[in-house]
Parts: C-alpha cells; structure tokens; sequence
C-alpha cells in the first residue's frame, strides 16, 4: 500500500469510528485490507480505496472497521478490577440498592461482561440480595465480535483464569463444537448492542453504578478520549467506579471530576 493511500484509507477510518492509525500501522492496515481485497474480488488497494468512496454501503464499512479493530481480552483481565466491582456490588447490595446498572464499553469477544456478570452474581449473594435488579450494557463497535459475545462459546484454554467452582456453574461442554457455552443464568444479566464510541452523545440515559472502558482509548487520540470522559461523567452516578486499561491514564479536564482509587481504576466523586 502506498502512501497517499494509506493516508487518505486512515483518515476515512478515523472520520467514521475515531481510531487513531499511527504511520507504524501501514503494513498492518495493507495486512488486514486485503481480506476485503479477496472478498469483494478488487485488484488492488486505491481500487479499493475508490470502492469506499464512491461505492459501498453502510455494510462495508462495517466489515472495514470489523478488520481494523483490534480485539484482545481475557476472562478476568486485570482482576484487580473486578475485586473492586466485587466490593463495591457488595457494598451497594448490603446498603439497600436494589437496582444497578453496568456498562462494558468494548466487549470484545465477550469475555469482560461476561465476567462482570460472575462477580456481580458472587457480590449479590454475598450479600444475600440475588433478587437485586443487575443488568449489563456490552457493547462494542465490531458486529463481529458481538456475534462471538452472543455466542458464548469459549475454548477450555480460554476458562482456565475462572475459578472452578464458577466454571463448572456458568459453563458447559458443547461436544458438537468442543467449547463451553456460557449458561444461560449468566448471559440473563446482559444485552449486547452495537456502539460506536466515536461518535457521542450515547443513547444511554444512566445513571451507571460501574463502566469498564478499557484498552480501547489507547487507539484513539485526546479529542476522541475527551468526548468518551465526557460521556462517562454524564452517565455515571456520584461514587461509581471507572476502570481503564493499565496503558492508560485520564488526562484532562476529566480528571478532576474523579478520585483515583487504584491502578487504572477511579470513582466519579
């Protein structure tokens, strides 16, 4: 891919979803592009780039974006967050809430919600309010990873980081395809739905008790970050908590709207 391509494809990209495509990404970009190559049976990228322009439709730019975006998550990444989320649930529960509201603002391929399903569950009954009304908000701009998250089908490699006694509660062999299909008791607490974060105000109305919006600012640049702060404060009520990735840091004007609690973890004050 040459130059001015590149530029003019990234800029095209940034306009539509905000990702940030630095000039180290060009062989990554010409690597991942060339799926859409094959599929749409185009000679080459400015072919390609004139296809965008004056061609597609709403359909491909969602393939585009669905092979740009980067997409890597684990059950219980960064658990020190959710020994927070479990703590606070706990808290909230024990002190006569009895409506709460989550949002994980890229779920990926589902691991993230999912988890914050599991500790929810766990806070819940440790306070002995299971009948507390706990809903989840995943969302992510990627209709394919959606597809996965609705899925629920996970690799045995993948449920190692969940503790045994969760695994075996939440989750069940699928002999037809060898993964393990979340249950439905864990997938109840939560609706998927396509969002780009790109581009605000959200539909969401708040107030939220807890956002994970982690490991996706570091692909946008401060203006698009700026907008996505602004949203959080405006959804989230006074003294919920705001995770973000641990290569990330709030910056801004933001900041002083929130007390840092812990690594990449704050509460809106």
């Amino acid at each position: 891919m040459d130059g001015a391509t590149f530029n003019k494809l990234r800029s095209m990209i940034y306009d539509r979803c905000g990702i940030t495509l630095r000039d180290t990404k060009r062989t990554m970009l010409s690597a991942r592009i060339r799926k859409r190559l094959r599929s749409l049976q185009l000679d080459g990228f400015p072919r390609y780039l004139e296809y965008l322009v004056n061609e597609a439709d709403e359909e491909e730019w969602v393939q585009l974006i669905n092979v740009v975006s980067t997409n890597v998550t684990a059950f219980f990444r960064e658990p020190h967050h959710f020994d927070e989320l479990f703590k606070a649930v706990k808290q909230w529960a024990s002190g006569g809430q009895r409506r709460m509201r989550f949002w994980s603002a890229a779920s990926s391929s589902g691991q993230e919600p999912y988890t914050m399903s599991i500790v929810i569950r766990r806070a819940l009954q440790a306070a002995g309010r299971q009948d507390t009304d706990a809903k989840i908000l995943a969302t992510d701009i990627s209709t394919k990873m959606l597809s996965m998250c609705k899925a629920g089908q996970y690799p045995a490699e993948a449920l190692k980081p969940i503790p045994n006694d969760e695994r075996n509660r939440y989750f069940q062999l699928d002999r037809s395809t060898g993964n393990y299909q979340v249950s439905p008791t864990l997938r109840q607490m939560i609706t998927f739905a396509r969002l780009n974060l790109a581009e605000p105000p959200y539909i969401m109305k708040g107030p939220l008790d807890a956002v994970f919006c982690r490991n996706v600012m570091i692909y946008f640049d401060n203006h698009v970050r700026s907008n996505i702060c602004d949203q959080v404060l405006r959804l989230l009520k006074p003294g919920g908590l705001f995770m973000i990735g641990h290569a990330e840091s709030l910056q801004g004007p933001q900041l002083k709207e929130f007390v840092r609690i812990g690594a990449s973890m704050y509460r809106k004050k």
